[in-house]
């Protein structure tokens, strides 16, 4: 599928309002479900659908304290949390488990174990905005597409290099670069010609506040996290690439699937067969949820300090931070 692109740069105003949600931070191994009871949740006696997702990713996934959004629409009550759960993920989460007429559980989790935790049968599936790569397909099992996005780049809106529009600019400049931990965004790092690769990070808020921080110069990241992290943030701006002086193999992340254990397959056909009842590969339909759901995020309060607050102690280090 050919991409969207939505303009060479886009300088949206703002910080992270994602970052405040940041801050406030499954069915067995075959497609048998789990009976909400037995997880905690609800004892209607529907089968349970248990989801997992960061919790901490918008607009595909944020926390929040209120149990709807601006807009009225139900959040989820994260699993073994006082807190709620909603974005774009959590969204076609719910349309899927109310199609299959099961609850829905959301189960929040760090990235970097998210994996780990699946195959552990702590949740049934991921919808968390995850890429389908090659690699990946050889430990999960995926549904088609429940979205597409582009990729794109992030600087300083005063910068050395706003005025970028294409890969090949970047080389030999010796601009540090960054991206968050565990995702198919690390391999492009590597395609910036003479780039300074330092730390990554473990959300995609402590990359932007990299930024904003002058800790990088560049973060790489889909588009939609980055209109998200610009809703409240004029120090930050998006710059996507004309497709023939861009970053090449980027295409596995375009494609954010649904992603079950490997052996199964009969939980992903399952899920798959919902996605198709309600007509899930339409674009359209899927573009407009997320236009929806990228202005039904909290505002951001004390999240940016503390987001910096984990940029330092990631650079200096624990002990050297918290020097008496």
């Amino acid at each position: 599928m050919k991409k969207n692109k939505f303009g060479k740069s886009v300088l949206t105003t703002a910080i992270v309002s994602s970052m405040g949600l940041f801050a406030l931070a499954g069915c067995s191994t075959g497609a048998a479900a789990t009976t909400a009871g037995e997880t905690g949740g609800s004892t209607s006696g529907k089968e349970v659908l248990r989801v997992g997702m960061e919790c901490a990713y918008a607009p595909f996934n944020w926390t929040q304290d209120e149990a709807t959004t601006p807009d009225g629409s139900k959040a989820v009550k994260i699993y073994d949390s006082t807190f709620y759960a909603y974005g774009y993920d959590v969204a076609v989460s719910q349309m899927i488990a109310d199609q299959l007429g099961m609850e829905l559980e959301i189960h929040k989790v760090e990235w970097s174990s998210i994996g780990i935790s699946l195959d552990a049968g702590d949740y049934d599936c991921i919808i968390a905005g995850m890429g389908r790569t090659k690699e990946r397909e050889m430990s999960y099992s995926f549904t088609t597409p429940y979205y597409y996005r582009d990729n794109c780049i992030v600087v300083k809106a005063d910068g050395a290099y706003k005025d970028v529009t294409g890969l090949s600019q970047l080389a030999g400049t010796g601009c540090k670069v960054t991206t968050q931990l565990g995702t198919g965004w690390i391999p492009l790092l590597d395609q910036i010609d003479g780039a300074v690769t330092g730390s990554n990070y473990e959300t995609t808020s402590e990359c932007f506040m990299a930024v904003s921080n002058g800790v990088a110069d560049i973060c790489i990241v889909d588009l939609p996290t980055a209109q998200s992290a610009l809703l409240t943030n004029k120090d930050l701006k998006i710059i996507t690439f004309d497709e023939n002086d861009s970053f090449s193999g980027d295409e596995e992340m375009v494609n954010v699937c649904i992603a079950t254990r490997k052996s199964d397959t009969a939980l992903r056909d399952k899920i798959q067969g919902a996605m198709d009842a309600i007509g899930w590969s339409d674009k359209a339909k899927m573009d407009d949820l997320m236009a929806k759901v990228i202005g039904q995020q909290p505002a951001a309060s004390s999240a940016p300090a503390e987001a910096e607050l984990m940029i330092d102690i990631a650079i200096f280090g624990k002990e050297d931070y918290f020097i008496a």
